[in-house]
C-alpha cells in the first residue's frame, strides 16, 4: 500500500491528525480556564478577580481550537460526525449551555454592581462545571463505543467526575503560575488534591480501554505492540511522582519554577491522549467507522487541506502572540 502516493491514504490521515492536535490544544488551553472556573467557589471574592483576571485574555480564544476540531470532523468525516453527534446530542446540549452560561457571566461579572456580582460568579462556576461534566460524559461513552447502555452511562458518569477534577488540577497549576502570594499557595494546595483526581481518571480508562474491543486489547499487551505504548505509563508515573516532589516544596523562593507544575500538567494530557489516539487508530467511531470510511472524497479533502493550512497558521499564530503579549502575572482585568 503506498500511504504517501495515494491520497485516499494520506489524506483522511492528515485530517485525523490535524483534527486530534486541534482536540488536544483544546483540552489544554480550554481545561486550564475552565479548571479556573470550577475551583471558583473555593476562593474569596478578592481571589475570584484575580482568577478571572488570569484567563481574561485568552479564555475566548482558546475554545477556538473547538470550533476547529469539529469543523474538521464536519468537513473531513461527515458521516462520523453524524454519528457522534447523533449518539451525544444530549450532553453536546448541555455543553453549549454551559458555554454561553460561562460566556455571559464572565462579561457581565466584570460590569455588574456589587449586590449582583455573586450571581454572576455562580454562573460562571455552573457554566464551567455544565461543560466541563458534560465534556467528561462525552469522553466515557466515547470510549465505550457511543453505546447508551446502563454499564456505559455509569462508566462516563465516572469519567466526568474524573475530568472536571482533571480540569480544575490544571486549572490550579495556570493559577500557580499566573498569580502569587496567598492566592498562589491555594492553588497549590488544590492542585495537590486534583492531581490524584486526574490520576484516577487516567487508570479507569486505561483500565476499561482495552476491554473495549478485543483489537485494542491486542495492540495493549501483544508483543511487540505493548513495546510501542510502555513508554507512556513509565513516563506518567515519573511525571506524576516529579509533580508531587515539586507541589509539596512550593512556593519556591522568588517565585521560581512557578510555571513547571503547568508544563507537567500540559505534558500528562499530552500523554493521555497519545494512549488514546494509540488504542483507537485507525476509527474515528470506535470499533464502528475507520478514518479511511468516513473520508470525504480525495478532492474535496485536498481543497479543505488548502483553506487549512492557511486558517490554522492564523489561529496558532494570534494564540501564541496573545500568550507571549499577556505573559507573566496577572493583573487587574478591566473594561474601560
Amino acid at each position: 500500500m503506498n500511504y504517501f502516493g495515494d491520497p485516499t491514504i494520506w489524506l483522511p490521515f492528515v485530517f485525523a491528525a490535524l483534527m486530534g492536535v486541534s482536540i488536544l490544544i483544546y483540552v489544554i488551553l480550554d481545561g486550564f480556564d475552565l479548571g479556573v472556573g470550577v475551583l471558583f467557589p473555593f476562593a474569596n471574592n478578592d481571589e475570584k478577580d484575580k482568577m478571572i483576571a488570569s484567563i481574561g485574555p485568552f479564555w475566548d480564544a482558546n475554545e477556538t481550537w473547538l470550533v476547529l476540531a469539529v469543523g474538521l470532523l464536519l468537513v473531513a468525516f461527515p458521516s462520523a460526525h453524524g454519528a457522534i453527534l447523533t449518539a451525544l446530542y444530549l450532553p453536546v446540549a448541555i455543553m453549549l449551555i454551559g458555554l454561553i452560561l460561562r460566556g455571559v457571566a464572565f462579561e457581565f461579572r466584570a460590569k455588574a454592581p456589587a449586590p449582583h456580582k455573586r450571581l454572576w460568579n455562580n454562573a460562571f462556576f455552573a457554566g464551567s462545571l455544565m461543560t466541563s461534566l458534560s465534556q467528561g460524559f462525552m469522553l466515557g461513552m466515547y470510549v465505550m463505543g457511543l453505546e447508551w447502555t446502563l454499564a456505559n452511562v455509569g462508566f462516563a458518569i465516572l469519567t466526568a467526575v474524573f475530568l472536571t477534577v482533571g480540569y480544575s488540577f490544571i486549572g490550579a497549576t495556570w493559577i500557580i503560575h499566573k498569580t502569587s502570594a496567598r492566592l498562589q499557595a491555594k492553588a497549590v494546595e488544590w492542585a495537590k488534591g486534583g492531581i490524584w483526581g486526574l490520576v484516577l481518571g487516567i487508570g479507569a480508562i486505561s483500565l476499561a480501554t482495552p476491554f473495549v474491543s478485543t483489537r485494542i486489547f491486542d495492540k495493549w499487551f501483544s508483543w511487540p505492540e505493548a513495546l510501542y505504548l510502555s513508554p507512556l505509563p513509565i513516563l506518567s508515573a515519573v511525571l506524576v511522582g516529579w509533580l508531587w516532589s515539586m507541589l509539596r516544596k512550593m512556593p519556591y523562593a522568588e517565585d521560581r519554577r512557578s510555571w513547571q507544575p503547568f508544563a507537567g500538567a500540559t505534558a500528562l494530557w499530552v500523554m493521555a491522549f497519545g494512549g488514546m489516539a494509540y488504542s483507537f487508530y485507525p476509527y474515528v467511531v470506535p470499533e464502528q467507522i475507520t478514518i479511511y470510511e468516513a473520508a470525504s472524497a480525495p478532492e474535496s479533502l485536498f481543497i479543505i487541506l488548502i483553506g487549512t493550512c492557511i486558517v490554522l497558521p492564523t489561529i496558532m499564530g494570534y494564540t501564541i502572540l496573545s500568550y507571549v503579549i499577556f505573559r507573566g502575572k496577572a493583573t487587574e482585568l478591566r473594561y474601560d
